[in-house]
C-alpha cells in the first residue's frame, strides 16, 4: 500500500501529471499539424487520430529541450517530487551535445509517460465511481456506460465495485511503475556529463588550492610573528634587571608585531570574502619594512627593477622571504642574516642565508612545515626552491619565473 499511495508515490504521480500538462502545448501544435490530413475529425474525438497527434507531439518536445537551460529545470522538478538522490543530477545548463540530447530524451519520456499516465487519470477515476456506486442506484444501469453489456446483467452488477476497485488500484500501479521508471532514468539521462565531472575536479582543484594558500598565508604570517615575539620576549626577560631601555624597545617591538600581525590576519581572512584585490597585501615593495621589523641583523641586497615582478611572483616572494626569516629565528637565534633580491633574466632568486646554530649537528632537509610551504609556493608558480646547509651556513634558494603561475 505505501509503494501504491504513499508520499514518494504520489509526488511521482503529481510529477506526471505535470509532465501530461506541459504536453499539451506540443499536442496543440500537433493537432495543427494533423488536422489538415484528418478533414473534419478532431484529434479530442477521434482515439486513433489523438495517437497520431501525440507522434507528432513529441518531436517538438525533444527539440524544444535542445537549449541548455533546460537541464536545471528539469532536475529542480526530479528533485522536489522525483525521489531521486540530488547528488545523482547534474548541476547547471547543458553544454556539450551529448548532455543536451540527454536531457532531450528525458524530458520526452517525461512526457510521453506522463500524457498517457494524465489521459488514464482523467478517464479512470469517474469510471470506477460509476462502477463502485453502480449497485446502489437501478437507475445506471441503463446508461451509456452499462448499454446492452455486462453491466446490465446481475451478475455484471454485482461484480462491478469489486472491477472498479481493481481499476483504482491498476491506475496507483501503473502510476508508482512509470514514475520508479523515470527515476532510474534520471542519473543516466539527467546525471553529469563527462564535461560536468571535469569542471566539478576542477572546482575542487581550485577550492583545494584556496584553501593551501589560506594555509601557508597563515602559517607564514601568524608562524613568523610569533617566532619574532618569542626571541623579542626571551630577550627582554635575560636583561630585565639591567637594560630597562632595551626592555622598552623590545616590547614596543613585540606591540608592533602583534599589531601588524593582526593587520595580515584579518588580510588573510579576507581572501575567504574574495577579496584578492587588497591594497594592503604584501609584496616585495613591503620587503623593507618587515626586515625592520624582525628584530634580526639583516644585510640586504637587491638587483634589478622590483616593480618588473608581477604582482602574484611578488606576494608568493615575500611569503618566502618571512618564512626563511621565521626559521632563522627559530634555529638561528639572533644571528645576522644575508638576503640577496635579484631580478633579471625572466626570473627572481631569492637567497637567504643564516649561520647554523653551533650545537645544530644534524640537520633535517625539509623536516619543517614551513620549508614545504616554501617548496609549494615556488612549485605552484613553475619555479623551485631548495634549503639545506651550505659551508657552515643555512642556505635558503628560491627561484621563480616571472611567468607567473602554471
Amino acid at each position: 500500500m505505501r509503494a501504491l499511495f504513499g508520499a514518494r508515490a504520489r509526488h511521482r504521480w503529481v510529477h506526471l501529471v505535470i509532465g501530461g500538462a506541459l504536453l499539451m502545448p506540443y499536442f496543440l501544435v500537433g493537432s495543427v499539424v494533423v488536422g489538415p490530413l484528418a478533414g473534419d475529425v478532431s484529434p479530442f474525438t477521434s482515439f486513433p487520430l489523438a495517437l497520431v497527434t501525440f507522434a507528432v507531439a513529441l518531436p517538438f518536445a525533444a527539440v524544444s529541450a535542445l537549449v541548455p537551460i533546460a537541464r536545471p529545470l528539469l532536475v529542480s522538478g526530479v528533485r522536489a517530487l522525483g525521489g531521486v538522490d540530488p547528488a545523482a543530477l547534474a548541476d547547471g545548463p547543458a553544454r556539450s551535445w551529448d548532455a543536451r540530447l540527454r536531457v532531450s530524451a528525458w524530458y520526452t519520456a517525461h512526457l510521453a509517460v506522463g500524457g498517457i499516465l494524465s489521459g488514464m487519470s482523467l478517464a479512470l477515476p469517474p469510471f470506477t465511481v460509476f462502477l463502485i456506486v453502480l449497485p446502489l442506484f437501478p437507475s445506471l444501469r441503463h446508461t451509456a456506460y452499462s448499454g446492452d453489456g455486462p453491466l446490465s446483467t446481475s451478475w455484471g452488477v454485482a461484480l462491478a465495485p469489486v472491477a472498479g476497485i481493481a481499476m483504482l488500484f491498476g491506475l496507483a500501479a501503473c502510476s508508482a511503475a512509470a514514475g520508479a521508471l523515470l527515476a532510474r532514468l534520471a542519473p543516466l539521462l539527467l546525471g553529469p556529463a563527462p564535461a560536468d565531472r571535469l569542471a566539478a575536479a576542477e572546482r575542487q582543484a581550485a577550492e583545494l588550492a584556496v584553501r593551501n594558500r589560506l594555509a601557508r598565508e597563515l602559517h607564514d604570517s601568524v608562524g613568523h610573528a610569533l617566532s619574532a615575539v618569542t626571541l623579542q620576549a626571551s630577550a627582554a626577560r635575560r636583561v630585565l634587571d639591567s637594560d630597562r631601555a632595551f626592555v622598552r624597545e623590545a616590547l614596543a617591538a613585540i606591540e608592533e608585531t602583534a599589531r601588524r600581525t593582526v593587520a595580515e590576519l584579518d588580510s588573510v581572512l579576507g581572501l575567504l570574502r574574495q577579496d584578492d584585490g587588497d591594497p594592503a597585501t604584501p609584496d616585495l615593495a613591503t620587503l623593507e619594512g618587515l626586515l625592520s621589523r624582525t628584530g634580526l641583523e639583516v644585510t640586504y641586497s637587491l638587483e634589478g627593477d622590483p616593480s618588473a615582478v608581477p604582482e602574484l611572483v611578488s606576494r608568493e616572494a615575500y611569503r618566502i622571504v618571512q618564512e626563511g626569516l621565521s626559521n632563522a629565528l627559530r634555529h638561528g637565534g639572533s644571528s645576522p642574516v644575508a638576503l640577496q633580491v635579484a631580478v633579471g633574466g625572466g626570473e627572481l632568486v631569492l637567497v637567504l642565508e643564516n649561520p647554523l646554530p653551533v650545537e645544530a649537528t644534524v640537520v633535517r632537509p625539509g623536516g619543517g612545515r614551513g620549508l614545504r610551504g616554501i617548496a609549494e609556493r615556488a612549485a605552484l608558480l613553475g619555479g623551485h626552491a631548495s634549503a639545506g646547509p651550505v659551508d657552515g651556513r643555512w642556505r635558503l634558494r628560491a627561484c621563480l619565473p616571472l611567468g607567473g603561475a602554471r
